[in-house]
């Protein structure tokens, strides 16, 4: 049995990142979703095999691609992007990224330390057809971590299988357990600006809004709902609460400041908007944040 800890990990890792992927910094054009590339997780003519790979102080914004892996990425500190046709999914810290085989995406990862997962698509019984941003439980990040001694291509053991069977059986559980936080994007150029301008002044109303946008509401509302099913109050709860989340991480502010510096009416009314995405009340999403 073969376990790698600390300064080991961090050497296997870049060691197998300038192996397999060599290209996405210098060669592979960023693309579209539509010219994703495939990037292998396992050697030229090896099995695909579960195991992991941790990334620290990755500065990096990649190509389009996708892996014939799944994949359970859990951020330690920073926060990350993952981008999909049609919008991005935010991953903040304290959430994780589920990314199903076979799915088109590119990341965006700043100052970021990470940990990815990644098991043979045999292995996970619900895959599901969509990347999603999951909300991390206290079994998750301790077995993300501990998984961080197997990393990808290190020799397998009859300890390193049952562990990561495990975790794989988990992981349909864990991934129902969503936060819907994910921004559409548009090629509609009218459409994209009143999004970013929602995005950029939340404290505004939907006919301002439209005015910077030159649409009518009755327009905005249609082409919304026709392109995301979503409603703007919707999005702009999206918004609110990635704000709120940003604040709640890197600030000491109130619960009461945070509600308001995000647009929220009161502060119970940014406590049931924080608790229905995030299963948790805003301060109790802090001191998990702290204590962890």
């Amino acid at each position: 049995m073969m376990m790698v800890r600390g300064e080991d990990v961090s050497r296997v890792a870049s060691n197998l990142v300038a192996e397999l992927w060599s290209g996405p910094r210098t060669r592979l054009p960023m693309g579209t979703a539509r010219t994703a590339v495939f990037l292998r997780t396992y050697r030229q003519g090896m099995a695909p095999c579960a195991g992991s790979m941790p990334c620290d102080d990755v500065d990096l914004d990649g190509p389009w691609h996708f892996h014939d892996m799944h994949q359970l990425m859990c951020t330690f500190e920073g926060g990350l992007e993952v981008e999909v046709e049609g919008g991005r999914h935010l991953i903040p810290r304290q959430l994780a990224a589920w990314i199903p085989a076979g799915i088109p995406h590119r990341m965006n990862l700043h100052q970021v330390r990470s940990g990815s997962i990644y098991f043979p698509q045999e292995m996970v019984e619900r895959p599901g057809d969509r990347i999603r941003a999951v909300i991390v439980s206290p079994l998750m990040r301790e077995m993300t971590k501990e998984a961080m001694r197997w990393p990808l291509h290190t020799p397998d053991s009859p300890q390193r299988t049952a562990f990561f069977s495990a975790m794989a059986y988990m992981c349909n559980e864990w991934i129902e357990d969503e936060a819907d936080l994910f921004l559409p994007t548009s090629d509609n150029a009218r459409l994209e600006n009143a999004l970013q301008y929602t995005a950029d002044h939340m404290d505004r109303k939907l006919p301002e809004v439209c005015r910077h946008a030159g649409m009518s509401e009755r327009s905005f509302r249609r082409h919304l709902k026709s392109a995301y099913g979503l409603s703007w109050e919707g999005y702009r709860s999206q918004i609110r609460l990635l704000r709120a989340i940003s604040l709640l991480n890197e600030t000491d502010l109130s619960i009461d400041e945070v509600a308001s510096r995000c647009g929220f009416e009161s502060p119970s009314g940014f406590a049931r908007a924080f608790r229905a995405t995030m299963n948790q009340a805003p301060r109790a999403y802090r001191n998990h944040i702290r204590n962890n």
